[in-house]
Parts: C-alpha cells; sequence; structure tokens
C-alpha cells in the first residue's frame, strides 16, 4: 500500500471514528419525546429516519456496545495506517534538514505519532461529541439508519460481547439496563432545582419559578374549581341580543352553551364569535371543551387544556359536571404557589 493511499485511508478512518462518537454521544443525549414528535408528524422519509432513532434509544446497551466497536476499530486502524505512512513521509525531510540518520526514525515517529494522536483527539473525538451535545436530536436522526445498518451486521458479535458485559457486572450484584433512566421523582426534581439555584447555574426567578411548578405537582385541580352553578352560560338556542345580556351581566366573555339538560353542556361559545357571525345558533358556534376529572392534578390539567387549545375545561365527579376550571386559574396557582 502506498503512503498517499494509507493517508487516504487514515482520513476515512478518522472520519468513521467521528461519526461513531457523534453516534454515541446522540443516542444518549437525544430527547426521545422530541423524536417521537418528529416520527408523528413528519414527512414519510422523516418519519422512517426518527423512528430509527427511537429504536435506537430502545436499544440502548446494544448502539453504545455498537459504538464503542466502531470507535476501538477505527483507533487501531487509524494507528496501524497511517502512522506508519506519516513516518515514512517525514523520513526524507529530517534527512534533508540535517537530522543524523540513527536519529530520523524515531523522530519521525514521535512527530508522526503526535500528529495522528491531536488529529483523532481533535477531529475524531472532542469536535464530533460537541455537535452531537448541541444537535442531539439532529446528530441521532441524521446517523440513525447508517448507525443501525452497522450495528445489525455486527449483532452476533455485539450480543457476544453484552452477554459476557453483563455477565460481569451481575458477580458484583449490578443490574443491567437496556434503556437510559430518566425518570425522576418530584423529590428528585426539587432537589436538582435547589443545587442548581445554590451553585448559581439559575437566576432567582427561574429557581422560584421551577420550585413553584414542583410544589404543585401532586396537588389536584379540586380546590381551584368553580362550581358549575356559578358558571356563565346560554341555551344553545339563544339568539344574539341574549348572548350580549348574559356577558354584560356576569362580566365573561366565554360562556358555556347548553342544552335542555344542566348537565347537557355543547361546550364553549366566545362573545367574539357571536359578534362576528350574527344570525348564528350558539349551539352552532360552540366550541368542546374537555372534561377533567377532579382528581387531575394540575400539571395534567394544564397539559389536557393547552394540547386542546382551549380556555376553559369541565370538572366532573363520577361522571357528573360539578364545576368549571379555567386556564387562567391553573397559570395562576402555578405562578402564585
Amino acid at each position: 500500500m502506498s503512503n498517499l493511499t494509507a493517508i487516504l485511508l487514515g482520513v476515512l478512518l478518522l472520519i468513521g471514528n467521528g461519526l461513531f462518537v457523534a453516534a454515541e454521544f446522540a443516542v444518549v443525549t437525544a430527547r426521545r419525546h422530541r423524536l417521537e414528535e418528529t416520527a408523528a408528524r413528519g414527512g414519510r422519509l422523516v418519519r422512517t429516519v426518527a423512528r430509527a432513532a427511537v429504536r435506537n434509544g430502545r436499544e440502548l446497551s446494544l448502539m453504545l456496545a455498537g459504538a464503542q466497536l466502531g470507535i476501538t476499530l477505527c483507533s487501531l486502524g487509524l494507528g496501524m495506517v497511517a502512522e506508519p505512512a506519516i513516518e515514512h513521509l517525514l523520513e526524507p525531510v529530517f534527512g534533508l534538514v540535517g537530522v543524523p540518520e540513527s536519529l530520523r526514525v524515531p523522530i519521525a515517529f514521535a512527530f508522526a505519532l503526535a500528529l495522528v494522536t491531536f488529529l483523532h483527539m481533535v477531529a475524531g473525538e472532542m469536535a464530533p461529541k460537541s455537535w452531537a451535545l448541541t444537535h442531539a436530536e439532529a446528530a441521532a436522526m441524521g446517523l440513525a439508519l447508517p448507525f443501525r445498518g452497522f450495528t445489525w451486521l455486527a449483532r452476533p458479535l455485539l450480543a457476544f460481547l453484552n452477554g459476557c458485559t453483563n455477565g460481569m457486572l451481575r458477580l458484583f450484584g449490578v443490574r443491567p439496563r437496556n434503556e437510559l433512566g430518566t425518570v425522576r421523582t418530584p423529590h428528585q426534581l426539587a432537589m436538582i432545582v435547589g443545587e442548581s439555584g445554590r451553585m448559581g447555574l439559575l437566576d432567582r426567578d427561574e429557581h422560584d419559578l421551577l420550585t413553584r411548578a414542583l410544589s404543585v405537582d401532586g396537588q389536584t385541580i379540586e380546590p381551584l374549581t368553580r362550581p358549575i352553578s356559578e358558571a356563565a352560560y346560554v341555551s344553545a338556542d339563544a339568539d344574539e341580543a341574549e348572548v350580549l345580556r348574559v356577558a354584560a351581566r356576569t362580566n365573561h366573555l366565554r360562556l358555556l352553551v347548553i342544552g335542555a339538560d344542566p348537565q347537557e353542556v355543547l361546550g364553549v361559545l366566545h362573545v367574539r364569535d357571536a359578534l362576528l357571525q350574527p344570525g348564528a345558533r350558539p349551539r352552532d358556534l360552540a366550541i368542546p371543551a374537555p372534561r377533567l376529572a377532579a382528581t387531575t392534578t394540575i400539571p395534567d390539567a394544564l397539559a389536557t387544556l393547552q394540547d386542546a387549545r382551549a380556555h376553559l375545561g369541565l370538572v366532573t365527579t363520577d361522571g357528573r359536571i360539578t364545576g368549571l376550571i379555567s386556564l387562567n386559574d391553573l397559570i395562576n396557582q402555578l405562578l402564585t404557589a
């Protein structure tokens, strides 16, 4: 193999090493929920890539073993191919500058080793690691298919290596895990937030907001619920004048639309819609309101209303509508808890 061919092969091995490093960090740091969202709403190709990235995260032990195997092979190949080629290219150069023949080989070897090590650390390790950490989801998706293809080809060897590793861990009482544990209890999160605030990693406003958010994690919406009897409402067939009268009397812009039975809530009507569409009946303008059990926690209720793009929610107890909860009530409780 010529020196030029060896150097070109070394460049390819260096690139391969960087890709395996990036894949290793990306599969650990990528947020699975973001990948799942992309898999649900993207185009066909994007969905395929995102699903592969999600599967990589679910097979974390196997994928990390694949990354380590790839890094090891590339690193060994880089040392075997690139270092001798660079050394051979440098020997004549040192001869031209008057270095004694007995010293040319060790000096050329030292320079070649230093250069390859520098390139390996910077271009093959640190740069791809930083890219994967700052663009985790993009890296996970960009490398998902080739990385998964490599692990599929090497699966028998990786399964054997994983089995040996897990057996060794069990001897020391360590239980292997295949997925990254990211779930934290509210108490653990509160400790993390408190420590981050103490070390100055969070400013005071951020610390206070996170602390309040965690303090309401287990609270239900029942104490915040307004009785349904106090809700402002109009009948399903009320005319525009009646809608305006109720809105002026109750000082509410959002009104419940009910049928013949008070429990028959058709949805929520905004007075603006009645003004923009004169002649339309409330039953035609009503927007469905999410129903929340009284035992629903504040964070879950907030997420439900936000997902439904609703300002009001109906609170139920044993299947019956007993109250009303608004997005403002939930946000105020979160900010002032």
